[in-house]
């Protein structure tokens, strides 16, 4: 259900006040809601705070600048005026109505109201606990910045603009979920990001209707996104600054959500959750070598079974240089069988190192590795070969530089092994033919999901193909509908 709006006004009457913040916000019942009543010049002055939200030695002060008003100043008349000049702070607002005060003071600002007066002061005092940027676990890389994103938006949005420092870049605040209120910030550079884009992604994220954002970002990922049960992830997420700040510098727009260290990044495509910061750290060449390198782990983490099944279960497919392709012992039980057992065995090792406290990482490994995988194989429960063609696909998906694609592919890999072992080369050929055409029909927000292979952009697949230098990679992607095409001013003809 969606939040009703009652914009009640702030009564002059702070008793009113009072009791309405009592029946509200629970003052005097919740313990992290702090109140204050000090008198100044003769009238009463409340000031509403949240414990743990804001920084309470300048909540001490702010009152200390309060209470010496009756110290200095006499004009009862102008008390408001007195109290916004004493208002030490340089984010100070006037809020008129209750709601407002009161979702503003859940933020984790202060309120402040005033006996005799329709309005109150917030002031912006916001300390949010939580831990210092530091470099992402998912997307490390060996030279470059070390900071990464947090659970506090106000943190992200600094970090955001410390790597852009221009004036047109908008950081949009809005307030979602009718009883959570997080706080979403759209980001974008003006002058650059296509305004239907922009109004597109402000309205589907002002349009979600819920109680709260617990799980966050991918709450609001999954309102966003008209199809819902894709296989493949729509949008992508990062928890570094500098991969946030050069998809801006290209047209995109940005979704932080409070309490999410997850950047989400659209629009995007297939080839968006391929590229990784290292590839920017090092030469164009090494960079290059390094995104081929991962295409082709992708790859085989990809097709690389199948193909070794199909082979398996045809060996006459083989020509005679590759005869010694297949299992030399095929055991008791069937090659299909034993991949899909490991398979699955790998997702139970994956979630149990999850799970695992990290001290204890390290044996759970050994067990893996030694206990499990070397006793499987003697006792006959796997062939050798099956856990090598096993292990090269697994490391593929780790190669896979979005955890969600990984597991997008991982999906993929076994609907072609069901395929194979049902229908053989026909079914690894349809299996192959309709994952592409999943691909082909996806669209995020609009943008085809396989750009720039389909529809067939040579530009702008060269620059998916090489990592070429930057001061050749002149123009933005024609993807984003960019305002300003050319990312470097044009030279003129001498």
């Amino acid at each position: 259900m969606a939040r009703t709006e009652s914009k009640q006004p702030i009564s002059p009457k702070i008793k009113d006040t009072e009791q309405y913040m009592k029946d509200r916000i629970g003052t005097g019942v919740s313990y992290d809601v702090g109140f204050r009543e000090i008198v100044v010049l003769k009238q009463q002055l409340q000031l509403y705070y949240v414990n743990g939200l804001c920084d309470s030695a300048l909540v001490v002060e702010i009152m200390k600048k309060l209470i010496e008003i009756n110290d200095f100043e006499s004009n009862r008349k102008k008390l408001k005026e007195i109290v916004q000049n004493r208002l030490v702070h340089e984010q100070v607002e006037i809020v008129e109505t209750m709601d407002e005060a009161v979702d503003q003071l859940l933020a984790g600002l202060i309120v402040i109201f005033l006996d005799g007066e329709k309005l109150a002061f917030v002031v912006d005092l916001r300390s949010y606990p939580g831990r210092n940027p530091e470099e992402p676990d998912t997307e490390r890389v060996i030279r470059g910045s070390r900071d990464g994103y947090t659970e506090n938006i106000v943190l992200n949005t600094a970090l955001t603009r410390r790597r852009v420092r221009d004036a047109r870049l908008r950081n949009e605040m809005l307030k979602v979920g009718e009883r959570s209120r997080t706080d979403i910030c759209i980001s974008y550079i003006e002058d650059i990001a296509d305004d239907g884009l922009v109004r597109e992604v402000k309205d589907k994220v002002s349009a979600i209707d819920i109680d709260g954002l617990a799980m966050a970002d991918k709450t609001v990922d999954e309102f966003i996104l008209d199809s819902k049960w894709n296989l493949y992830p729509l949008v992508r997420y990062t928890e570094r600054p500098d991969v946030a700040a050069a998809h801006l510098l290209e047209g995109h727009v940005l979704i932080m959500t409070d309490t999410s260290p997850s950047v989400i990044i659209i629009p995007t495509t297939y080839f968006h959750h391929l590229q990784h910061a290292e590839e920017y750290r090092q030469s164009p060449t090494v960079g290059t070598f390094v995104r081929w390198v991962r295409f082709i782990a992708v790859f085989l983490s990809i097709y690389l079974l199948p193909l070794w099944l199909l082979f398996v279960t045809k060996p006459e497919l083989l020509p005679k240089m590759l005869d010694f392709i297949g299992p030399n012992k095929t055991g008791e039980i069937p090659i299909f069988l034993q991949i899909i057992v490991a398979e699955i065995g790998v997702e139970f090792l994956r979630m149990a190192a999850i799970h695992t406290p990290t001290p204890l990482t390290t044996a759970l490994g050994l067990i893996a590795a030694v206990l499990v995988g070397q006793i499987a194989v003697d006792v006959g429960l796997f062939s050798p070969e099956v856990i090598l063609y096993v292990a090269i696909s697994v490391i593929g998906s780790y190669v896979t530089p979005s955890y969600e694609l990984s597991v997008s592919n991982k999906l993929a890999k076994l609907f072609l092994l069901v395929m194979t072992a049902l229908f053989g080369v026909v079914g690894f050929m349809i299996g192959i033919t309709v994952n592409l055409l999943v691909l082909v029909k996806t669209r995020a927000l609009k943008t085809p999901y396989l750009w720039p292979f389909i529809p067939f952009n040579a530009y702008a697949m060269l620059h998916i193909v090489f990592r070429i230098p930057v001061p050749f990679a002149d123009k933005r992607p024609s993807i984003t509908h960019p305002k300003n095409v050319y990312r470097q001013p044009r030279k003129k003809n001498s």
